[in-house]
């Protein structure tokens, strides 16, 4: 969701006395989906200390993703939220953004940007033309929470109440409820912000009607958010960079140059393009999003994402499909194919190219043979076949000549599914050495705020590479299971009505 860095040390150099010697470290913390990590590291990049905790995601109804912002910092006495923390996987506004989107006043802002973009050529009325109203976005979940607490909308009219998501809360929680505020590509993430005049959008809030006053501070991603509170760590601690996920992992990749690539697998899937200093217009689905900004550089990528990736694995074990998922490279490689079988990953339905929120997830092909390798097999097919999709709808979309894909997450450890990616887009993958990239940009760039390090070619060369992945001609074998799976893929869509 968000990464969150500092420096330890109150007086701001981030320096720790360690015998004779002063010593630099960056404390970064990544709130994941699931799991909730903190990194220290040293000034050559290097993990000095490390620390986990599993997140506790509830599920009160039947698609709703939630968690209890107290679990996340642990003082529940002071402070108070008006509801807990609506994940991006959540699908409560389903029927709500479906309703929009067949809306008469879609249309119409549909074709007057169409007619807009028509005369003026401008991007923004590109995308404009296309919009859709996506059901993972935070102007539906601040919507909806406004719609259903008693009270809470005229409360927010009255300058009562303050919006955030985790990075947001958590800043003001570690800051002693002194700092509300967020960053540019936090922000550009919700679905409130306009990439093209760099603010709130007050069409999108005007529509939804969510005053703008409950919004936080922007702030550069890279730069001063104030200090943690000294009673929290024995010290305060100047915080100094945050960032949200996909963009602290594009960061800690190094993907500086337009036409950088790279692809996180972790609960999802997310390839996310560097496209310089302009933000993309979609028609297709993609998310023109803010990178980061560090003083007067601007820098924005596209981002295609699919919602179910490492859920899909967690899935699979807990139907007793593998012991070890260390194991699944070399199941799927025991059987030649999948024997006919295809899963399609829909349990949060499927986005971008496909974007349909009411596909379900399916197993077509089951036959009396069929084992525990072949399922697996199409499983890690599948996860491919996912990627392959929203790779080529990058290169069709943006026309920007791609360099390399680099990849980091969980899943991307499994050698059979980074091999077969590398060979159905014909394209090298590169797999850093190091698993939370999230929390490494998110160092990096606080890093650079503190001093820590100097510029970007810096961090260019502490860049370690795990295995490069080279292409190989399979895509002869592949292309009919390929073709298998798009047709087990109609058969998912508009399941949920």
């Amino acid at each position: 969701m968000s990464g969150l860095a500092g420096e330890p040390d109150g007086t701001g150099d981030a320096r720790l006395e360690s015998g004779r010697e002063h010593q630099q470290f960056v404390l970064a913390l990544d709130i994941g989906t699931t799991v909730m990590r903190g990194h220290v590291y040293d000034v050559s990049g290097h993990v000095k200390g490390a620390s986990s905790k599993k997140l506790e995601i509830e599920h009160p109804q039947q698609g709703w993703y939630e968690i209890d912002p107290h679990k996340l910092f642990q003082d529940v006495e002071t402070g108070e939220t008006f509801h807990k923390m609506i994940t991006w996987q959540d699908l409560r506004a389903a029927n709500d953004v479906l309703r929009w989107n067949n809306s008469y006043t879609l249309k119409a802002m549909n074709s007057g940007a169409k007619f807009l973009h028509f005369f003026t050529r401008r991007k923004r009325h590109k995308a404009a033309s296309g919009a859709q109203v996506h059901v993972r976005t935070g102007h539906n979940a601040s919507n909806w929470v406004l719609n259903n607490i008693p009270n809470l909308r005229q409360r927010a009219l009255q300058d009562q109440v303050m919006f955030g998501c985790i990075e947001t809360w958590l800043l003001w929680k570690l800051t002693n409820e002194q700092v509300h505020a967020t960053d540019y590509s936090c922000a550009s993430a919700t679905g409130i912000f306009d990439p093209f005049s760099v603010e709130w959008s007050p069409i999108v809030c005007g529509l939804v009607n969510i005053p703008m006053s409950i919004f936080p501070e922007i702030k550069d991603t890279s730069g001063n958010f104030g200090v943690t509170d000294a009673s929290i760590f024995g010290v305060p601690i100047p915080v100094t960079s945050i960032v949200a996920d996909q963009q602290g992992a594009m960061f800690g990749q190094c993907c500086f140059e337009v036409g950088d690539v790279k692809c996180t697998m972790g609960t999802g899937t997310f390839i996310d393009l560097n496209t310089g200093s302009a933000p993309h217009a979609s028609v297709a689905g993609l998310y023109p999003l803010v990178a980061w900004k560090i003083g007067k550089e601007m820098t924005y990528m596209a981002e295609g994402q699919s919602a179910d990736t490492g859920n899909v694995m967690e899935w699979a074990y807990t139907m007793g499909l593998f012991d070890d998922v260390a194991d699944t490279s070399q199941m799927a490689l025991s059987v030649p194919d999948s024997g006919g079988v295809c899963f399609v990953p829909a349990f949060s339905g499927l986005q971008a190219p496909v974007n349909d929120d009411s596909a379900t997830t399916s197993i077509i092909g089951l036959t009396l043979g069929t084992s525990k390798a072949h399922m697996v097999r199409a499983i890690l097919e599948s996860l491919a076949f996912r990627f392959k999709i929203l790779y080529e709808t990058i290169i069709t979309e943006t026309e920007i000549p791609l360099s390399h894909i680099r990849v980091d997450g969980g899943v991307c450890n499994n050698n059979f599914l980074m091999q077969m990616m590398a060979d159905i887009v014909n394209q090298t993958i590169d797999r850093s050495i190091h698993s939370d990239m999230t929390s490494l940009g998110a160092a990096f760039l606080a890093g650079l705020a503190a001093g820590v390090w100097k510029s970007k070619d810096e961090l260019k060369a502490m860049r370690r590479t795990d295995i490069v992945f080279q292409p190989q001609p399979t895509w002869p074998s592949i292309r009919d299971t390929f073709h298998l799976w798009e047709r087990a893929v109609s058969r998912s869509l508009n399941w949920y009505r």
